[in-house]
C-alpha cells in the first residue's frame, strides 16, 4: 500500500475478498474514494481509517464486518471524526450490533448520507444526530432501534430521504419534522408509531413518497393532508386511522399508489376519486367503507390494481370499470353488492376469488356466482309474440327455401376443399375465414410472408379482406403430432383472454389443412430483439417484457379454472406487438391440469435448456415446471445467453454460472451493453440485475417444491421495477 501513497480512488468492490481491513490502507493517505463493498471482510472495522485525511466516501456495505464482542462500541466512529471531507458513509448489511453512539455527532459536518441499515444495531436513536447539518439521506432502517424519533431530526434542514422503517420505535410522529421543507421521502412504515398523523404534514411540499405503514397510528386523516398536491405515493395501511374519505382526494393529481387499506374508514368513497388519471394502485381493503363503488371509477385509466375487499359496499359494480384495460388484479370479496358482474374488459381475467361472499352478483358460471335472470318487460312481452304471431310463417319459409338451396349447392360442390371452419373445434367465439381467403393473404403462401417455422408447422404473415395484419400458423400435417397440437391450442386458446397472451381471431379446418389466425405481432419475437443485428432493449424494457410473461404466466397457472401449463416458455414463443408489450404463444404442446391433479406425465419433450429437471428425467410436469423455464428465461434476457450455449457444459449449467457470478460479481455475466463500469447509474443497474438474478435462481431451483409460485415472481419484479425507477431518479 506505502507504494501507493499518490492514489486517490481504489474501487474494489463486488469481489470475493476477505479477511480483516488492512489498517495498512491508511497509508494512502491521498484516498478520497475507498470503495469495499460487496465482499466477504470480517472482524472490526480499522480505527486507521480516520488517518484518510482527504477521505469523502467510504462504502463498506454488505460484508461481516462487527464491532468488539465484549463492549459493541463503534470506536470506528471517533476516528472518522477526523475524515472532516467525509461526505458519504455506507455501513449497511454489515452485523455491527451495538448501540449507535452519541459520538455520531463528532462526524464531518460535510456528511451527506449515511446508510445504516440492517446492521442489527439496537437502542434509541441518539439525539446527537441532529448535529449532521447537511445530511441529505438518513437510513437507519430494519435494525431494532426502540423509543422516540428524536425531535433533533428537525434541525437537518438539507434532509431530503428519511428512512426509519423496520424498527421498534415508539411514540408520537414529532411535529419538527414537518421543518423539513426539502424531504422528498419519509419512510417510518413497520414500526410502533402512534399518536395522531400531523397536520402540519401539508407543509412538506417537496414530499413525493409517504410510508406509515405497520403503526399504531390512531386519529382522522387530517385535511390539510390532502394538499400535498405533488406527491406520489402514500402508504397508511395497517394502523387505525378513522374518519371519511373528502372531496379533497381528487387534488392529488399525480399520485401514483394509495394505500389505507387495514383502518378504521368509513362512509362513502367520494366520487372526485376519478379525477386521479395517473393512479395505479388503489388499496382501501378491510375498513368500514360504505355505499356504491363510484362510477367515476371507471376514469382511473391507469389503474392496475384495486382492491375494495372487505367493507360493507353496496350496489352494482359500475360497467365503467370495463373501460380499465389495464387492470390486472381486483377484488371486491366479502361486501354486500349486487347485480351483474361486467364482462368485459379486464373482467375477462378475474377470477372467483376476486367475487367471493357477495350473495346478491351475478354473472358467468366461472366465477361461481348465481347465472342473471333476464327481467324482460311485459309490454315487451307481449310485443315480441305478436310479432311472432304473424312473422315467424314468413321467416320460417324463407329458411327452408335458402336451405334447400344451400345442400343443393353443396351436392354440386361435391368434395372441394373449400371448408370453412368444421364444428368440432371450439370456434363459436372467433370469425370464420375460408382457406381461399387465407391463401390469397399470404400470397399462397409466399416465403415472401414466411415469419418463422416451427416443430409442426410455419407462420406466415397475412392480410384479411378488412385489411387486418394476421399472423396464419399452418400446420403440417405430415409431421407426427401436428394433428394434435393443433386440437390442444383450439381447445386452450378458445378460453384463455389475457392481454398477455396472444389472441387468436379464427381458425381454419379443413380434412388435409389446419390453420389458426392470430394477432400479428409487427415487433416479432423476444429471441429477434436478443439476437439479431442491431436490436437492443434497454433494462427496463427487459423488465416490463418479463413483467408481461410473469403475468400471462400467473394467470395460465392461477387465474383460470382448469390450470395450464405452458410447457415450451423460450424466446421465439415470447412475441412483441407495436407498444413492446409481450404475448406468450405457441401452446401445441400445453397441458390442462384436472381439479384433483397437481402433477401429469407427459412423453411430449419441451426445449433443451429451458425444461426442469423432472420433466426430463421422469415426464412429470406441473406448474412449477413453466416457473423453471421461467427462470431460465430471466437470466437469458439480462445476460443474452442462451441455456445451450457450448460453454455449458458437464456440471456447468446456466444457473450454476449465474449462481457463482452473484458472489464474484455480476458483472461478469450481464449483458455487457447494459452495464458500464463509467455510466453514472452503473452501481444502480448492477444492483437490480443482481436482484434480478437472484429472483431467477429462487424460480429455477432442482426441486420443484423450492420454486416460488408465479403471483409471488410477478410482486417481486415490480418491487424491483419500482426501487430501479426510485434510484435512477434520485441519482
Amino acid at each position: 500500500m506505502s507504494s501507493a501513497s499518490n492514489l486517490e480512488v481504489l474501487y474494489l468492490w463486488g469481489n470475493n475478498l476477505s479477511g480483516n481491513i488492512p489498517g495498512s490502507i491508511s497509508n494512502v493517505s491521498k484516498l478520497r474514494i475507498l470503495e469495499l463493498e460487496q465482499n466477504s471482510f470480517f472482524g472490526l472495522i480499522p480505527d486507521a481509517l480516520g488517518n484518510l485525511r482527504f477521505l469523502e466516501t467510504l462504502h463498506l456495505w454488505s460484508n461481516h464486518l462487527t464491532t468488539k464482542t465484549s463492549t459493541h462500541e463503534w470506536s470506528f466512529l471517533n476516528s472518522l471524526a477526523n475524515c472532516r471531507h467525509l461526505r458519504i458513509l455506507e455501513l449497511s448489511l454489515n452485523p455491527l450490533n451495538g448501540i449507535l453512539p452519541t459520538s455520531i455527532s463528532n462526524l464531518s459536518t460535510s456528511l451527506q448520507q449515511l446508510w445504516v441499515n440492517h446492521c442489527k444495531i439496537r437502542g434509541s436513536i441518539p439525539m446527537e444526530i441532529g448535529s449532521l447539518s447537511n445530511a441529505i439521506l438518513l437510513d437507519l432502517s430494519s435494525n431494532k432501534l426502540s423509543g422516540p424519533i428524536p425531535t433533533t431530526i428537525g434541525r437537518l434542514k438539507n434532509l431530503q430521504l428519511l428512512h426509519l422503517y423496520g424498527n421498534k420505535l415508539q411514540g408520537f410522529i414529532p411535529h419538527d419534522l414537518c421543518g423539513l421543507k426539502g424531504l422528498y421521502k419519509l419512510s417510518l412504515g413497520d414500526n410502533e408509531l402512534d399518536g395522531p398523523l400531523p397536520t402540519c404534514f401539508s407543509d412538506l411540499t417537496s414530499l413525493r413518497y409517504l410510508y406509515l405503514f405497520s403503526n399504531k397510528l390512531h386519529s382522522t386523516i387530517p385535511l390539510t393532508f390532502w394538499s400535498l398536491k405533488d406527491i406520489l405515493e402514500i402508504d397508511l395501511s395497517s394502523n387505525n386511522l378513522s374518519g371519511s374519505l373528502p372531496l379533497d382526494i381528487g387534488n392529488l393529481k399525480v399520485l401514483i399508489s394509495l394505500k389505507l387499506s387495514r383502518n378504521l374508514l368509513s362512509s362513502d368513497i367520494p366520487p372526485t376519486i376519478g379525477s386521479l388519471h395517473d393512479l395505479q394502485v388503489l388499496n382501501l381493503a378491510s375498513n368500514r367503507l360504505q355505499g356504491p363503488i363510484p362510477e367515476s371509477f371507471g376514469d382511473l385509466m391507469s389503474l392496475k390494481s384495486l382492491d375494495l375487499s372487505n367493507n360493507n359496499f353496496s350496489g352494482i359494480i359500475p360497467k365503467s370499470l370495463e373501460r380499465l384495460y389495464d387492470l390486472n388484479y381486483f377484488n371486491v370479496s366479502f361486501n354486500r353488492l349486487e347485480g351483474e358482474i361486467p364482462s368485459g374488459g379486464p373482467f375477462l381475467n378475474f377470477t372467483a376469488k376476486s367475487f367471493m361472499k357477495n350473495y346478491a352478483l351475478c354473472g358467468s358460471p366461472r366465477l361461481q356466482v348465481s347465472p342473471c335472470k333476464n327481467k324482460i318487460h311485459r309490454k315487451f312481452k307481449k310485443t315480441a309474440l305478436h310479432a311472432l304471431r304473424y312473422v315467424l310463417p314468413t321467416f320460417a319459409s324463407i329458411i327452408i327455401v335458402i336451405a334447400v338451396i344451400i345442400v343443393y349447392k353443396k351436392k354440386q360442390q361435391g368434395n372441394m376443399n373449400l371448408a370453412i371452419v368444421e364444428d368440432l373445434i371450439p370456434v363459436e367465439k372467433w370469425r370464420r375465414i375460408s382457406y381461399n381467403q387465407l391463401l390469397e393473404g399470404t400470397n399462397g403462401f409466399s416465403e415472401n410472408n414466411l415469419l418463422g417455422s416451427g416443430s409442426f408447422g410455419s407462420v406466415y404473415k397475412g392480410i384479411l379482406l378488412d385489411g387486418t395484419n394476421v399472423a396464419i400458423k399452418a400446420f403440417n400435417l405430415q409431421i407426427d403430432g401436428a394433428f394434435r397440437s393443433f386440437e390442444i391450442e383450439c381447445e386452450v386458446m378458445s378460453n384463455i383472454f389475457h392481454r398477455n397472451l396472444v389472441k387468436v381471431i379464427s381458425c381454419c379446418s379443413t380434412i388435409d389443412f389446419k390453420a389458426l389466425v392470430l394477432e400479428f405481432m409487427p415487433n416479432g419475437s423476444l429471441e429477434k430483439w436478443l439476437y439479431s443485428y442491431n436490436y437492443f432493449l434497454d433494462i427496463l424494457q427487459r423488465i416490463n417484457i418479463m413483467m408481461d410473461v410473469a403475468s400471462a404466466l400467473e394467470y395460465l397457472h392461477l387465474g383460470h379454472p382448469t390450470p395450464i401449463i405452458h410447457c415450451d416458455l423460450k424466446p421465439s414463443n415470447v412475441l412483441l406487438d407495436k407498444d413492446m408489450v409481450a404475448h406468450v404463444g405457441d401452446f401445441g404442446i400445453s397441458k390442462l391440469l384436472g381439479e384433483e391433479d397437481s402433477m401429469k406425465q407427459t412423453m411430449t419433450l419441451a426445449t433443451i435448456g429451458y425444461m426442469a429437471p423432472e420433466y426430463g428425467s421422469a415426464g412429470i410436469i406441473s406448474i412449477k415446471s413453466d416457473v423453471y423455464s421461467y427462470g431460465i428465461l430471466l437470466m437469458e434476457i439480462f445476460t443474452r445467453k442462451r441455456p445451450t450455449d457450448e460453454s455449458f457444459a458437464g456440471e456447468m449449467s446456466m444457473r450454476h454460472w449465474v449462481k457463482m457470478s452473484l458472489s464474484n460479481g455480476i458483472i461478469d455475466v450481464a449483458d455487457s451493453s447494459l452495464v458500464h463500469k463509467e455510466d453514472e447509474y452503473f452501481v444502480v443497474k448492477v444492483n437490480c440485475i443482481s436482484s434480478i438474478m437472484a429472483l431467477a435462481l429462487d424460480c429455477s431451483s432442482d426441486l420443484p417444491e423450492n420454486r416460488i409460485n408465479m403471483k409471488d415472481v410477478v410482486s417481486m419484479l415490480k418491487n424491483i421495477k419500482r426501487e430501479f425507477l426510485k434510484n435512477m431518479e434520485k441519482d
